[in-house]
């Protein structure tokens, strides 16, 4: 154990840093939503403030690995947290002075957006360079350990602030995290560099970026993998559009039903972190992320679908979201072991690019399905119909048949992507 801390302290003092920074930035952007929300009434205009936090992401993603690749990796960290920081200290100073309106915060957050599409590779990379191998999955298993606990937190200690103090002093906590953060980068932490290939040195900007994409092409498993989690994304992120029409119409549903059965996905995630962290290795970690994956969107879907109690929609998110670190710890090793430390940069980069353009397509699709053709069709049923019976009636009962609609598709998904990963799995020895 203590051969394991001495092994990984500089990758334990970085992740426990950062986290507690991205926890401060989680908490300004959530103050922010609920300051504009309070502003304009406009649940449209709340949107758009993560829609221009998220389009720089899926847009320039392939460029900033590129990017990433080329520059010294703690130095893009450091900028982008500096920028990251200017654009908080901008809303202060506008709060302060009363002149904050929504397009500032459009712009800023778009700025944001941008910051963390070239860290995220960077930090991937130098999370890489700074563990040892045997390591991998106990490192992935802590940073969905971070991400869960930050996800739980967030909510509430935004809103506890931001009700006792202000949003103000919501962003002072913020800044002062970000400040550790940044010092102890600074200071205390160093990141080997990548030695370069020769030709690598004179590779344009484009080349570089276009490098991701043909080692994709050339390495079928990681490619296959990527699309496999491109098409969970798109049902799982149709399942967000679908929860809050199910549950706040319902008899035994409402906001605060809503939000206890959102942080039971938290918890669940929590949970899933720690088993990720420690478990030892499976013995096929391809098995592994396409069975995690049936186990969610199936169970969770179908669950849903057919419960009409608070228990079991907490049930169903925590069967649902049990799985998801488990399987981000053994993707998270494939790739790593598999793609070279100085092409992991662009690469990540095209993964986030494939891997999450169906996000957005998932919530349209979700959100279309339930108001245009679930909730209409619902409608139209007689109460004694099999559907009735099945789903329920009034309003609410097209969402749990979207509900049910989505456990088919996602089982449909996996089915379809195991056949065609099967076939790798007795390479899984070569990716540890």
């Amino acid at each position: 154990m203590k051969n394991t801390i001495k092994e990984l302290k500089t990758f334990l003092v970085l992740w426990s840093t950062q986290s507690l920074s991205s926890l401060g930035s989680s908490m300004t952007n959530f103050a922010l939503t609920l300051w504009l929300y309070e502003k304009t009434g406009s649940a449209l205009q709340t949107a758009l403030l993560s829609i221009c936090t998220y389009a720089p992401y899926v847009a320039m993603s392939i460029f900033a690995g590129a990017l990433s690749d080329r520059w010294d990796k703690k130095k893009v960290m450091l900028i982008c947290d500096l920028f990251a920081a200017c654009c908080s200290i901008a809303v202060l100073f506008l709060l302060k002075t009363d002149r904050l309106v929504p397009w500032h915060m459009y712009l800023l957050n778009a700025i944001n957006g941008l910051m963390n599409t070239v860290q995220q590779p960077a930090s991937d990379v130098a999370a890489t360079l700074i563990t040892p191998q045997k390591h991998y999955q106990k490192t992935s298993g802590l940073r969905s350990l971070s991400n869960s606990i930050v996800t739980i937190l967030n909510p509430m200690l935004a809103t506890s602030l931001y009700a006792f103090a202000g949003i103000e002093a919501v962003i002072y906590v913020d800044l002062a995290t970000f400040a550790l953060a940044f010092w102890v980068l600074l200071v205390f932490i160093r990141i080997p560099p990548i030695m370069r290939k020769e030709e690598a040195e004179g590779e344009s900007f484009l080349s570089a970026a276009g490098s991701g994409l043909k080692y994709l092409r050339e390495q079928p498993l990681i490619l296959l993998l990527i699309l496999f989690l491109a098409g969970v994304n798109f049902v799982a992120s149709a399942f967000d559009a679908v929860l809050p029409a199910l549950v706040l119409p319902s008899p035994n549903g409402g906001s605060t039903v809503l939000g206890l059965v959102s942080s039971f996905a938290g918890f669940a995630t929590l949970a899933g972190s720690l088993a990720a962290t420690l478990l030892p290795a499976p013995a096929n970690r391809i098995r592994v992320i396409y069975l995690t994956m049936l186990i969610s969107l199936g169970t969770e879907n179908f669950l849903l679908a057919f419960a009409r109690q608070p228990f079991f929609w907490c049930l169903g998110q925590v069967i649902g979201w049990l799985p998801v670190p488990l399987m981000s710890a053994n993707l998270d090793v494939i790739l790593r072991s598999t793609i070279p430390a100085s092409l992991q940069g662009r690469v990540y980069s095209c993964r986030n690019t494939l891997q999450f353009f169906t996000i957005p397509l998932g919530l349209l699709f979700g959100g279309f399905m339930v108001d245009q053709v679930c909730e209409p069709f619902m409608a139209a049923v007689p109460s004694t119909s099999l559907a009735a019976a099945l789903f329920g009636t009034g309003k609410g009962s097209g969402a749990a048949l979207m509900m049910f609609l989505l456990g088919v598709l996602g089982t449909a998904v996996c089915l379809i992507f195991r056949k065609l990963l099967r076939k790798y799995s007795t390479n899984e020895q070569a990716v540890g």
